[in-house]
């Protein structure tokens, strides 16, 4: 408790640079958070910790609280309409959960490359556009949703997704190399990290029932992120998601999902309680947060 009061509020747990699909440096997330107002923050990029120490030392200079995260890309879970675990404090050298995000960042290229031949039959769009867009980091359907909407087939990358790039659509290409969102729990919990479901209710709808909430539980997860813009656009799924929440005593987050300006989202429009961040803390044991140093 004594280590936790050194960071600061507010507090973003779910932020994306360029090395996954955002498209601000480490650096530039942690200055954009800060020019927000945000004093604690989360890197959290798709299943990698590529940018931890950039982002570590950016929080250093400003005086904000770093808290080391990654979003782990799933599969299959029950009933949870967004298909990403939040992950934090765990050991990024841990040889099973690296391996995991080793193995899903591979998988990339290939999957991109596979979408974008099927959106050819139907837009003029070029593999090479979708690389430049990724810059150097992994490609991943944002950069597709990046493309089309500079060539003007969508009026915003939210626009791509829910009319051209939705996984009901004829271009879309699963993951094969996901693990299960159970599976995914379990890895996180070894590598002394904390699981938190991004986003849970998703686009799709829907409301998940208590016998897949258990299994979640069994499994490890720690809570949810219910302060989320997209979540809003099931209120049912939410408030029941809130009901779980407080009847199984659940961490809940909430955070911007910030990913430059890819999105509209800004830091700090959503955050997560002191005391929420606190039980994080208190339940990992694979890293612990970079505080400010006392003056």
């Amino acid at each position: 408790m004594e280590s936790f009061l050194r960071a600061q509020s507010p507090i973003d747990l779910h932020l994306h640079s360029a090395l996954s699909d955002g498209t601000d440096s480490p650096t530039g997330v942690v200055r954009e958070a800060h020019s927000h107002g945000v004093r604690t923050m989360a890197l959290t990029d798709h299943d990698t910790t590529g940018g931890w120490a950039e982002a570590e030392a950016a929080c250093r200079e400003l005086a904000m609280t770093f808290v080391p995260g990654a979003e782990i890309s799933v599969s299959g879970g029950p009933g949870v309409g967004g298909m990403h675990l939040l992950a934090y404090l765990f050991d990024p050298v841990e040889p099973n959960l690296a391996a995991t995000m080793l193995d899903l960042r591979d998988g990339r290229p290939d999957r991109i490359k596979t979408i974008v031949m099927n959106l050819q039959a139907d837009f003029e769009i070029s593999l090479d556009d979708v690389m430049a867009e990724a810059d150097g980091a992994p490609p991943q359907r944002p950069h597709i949703a990046s493309v089309l909407v500079a060539n003007g087939y969508a009026l915003s990358v939210d626009d791509a997704f829910a009319n051209i790039l939705n996984p009901d659509g004829k271009y879309y290409i699963p993951t094969t190399r996901k693990p299960s969102i159970l599976a995914a729990i379990r890895l996180i919990n070894a590598a002394g990290g904390v699981a938190i479901i991004a986003h849970p209710t998703g686009r799709s709808g829907g409301v998940m029932p208590l016998k897949n909430l258990e299994l979640l539980l069994d499994a490890g997860l720690a809570g949810f992120e219910l302060d989320h813009r997209e979540n809003a656009a099931n209120p049912a799924g939410l408030e029941r998601l809130r009901e779980y929440a407080r009847d199984y005593d659940l961490i809940v987050t909430g955070s911007s999902d910030y990913h430059g300006s890819r999105k509209k989202n800004r830091p700090g429009e959503n955050t997560t309680a002191p005391h929420m961040l606190e039980r994080i803390i208190e339940r990992a044991t694979g890293r612990e947060p970079t505080y400010p140093i006392a003056t």
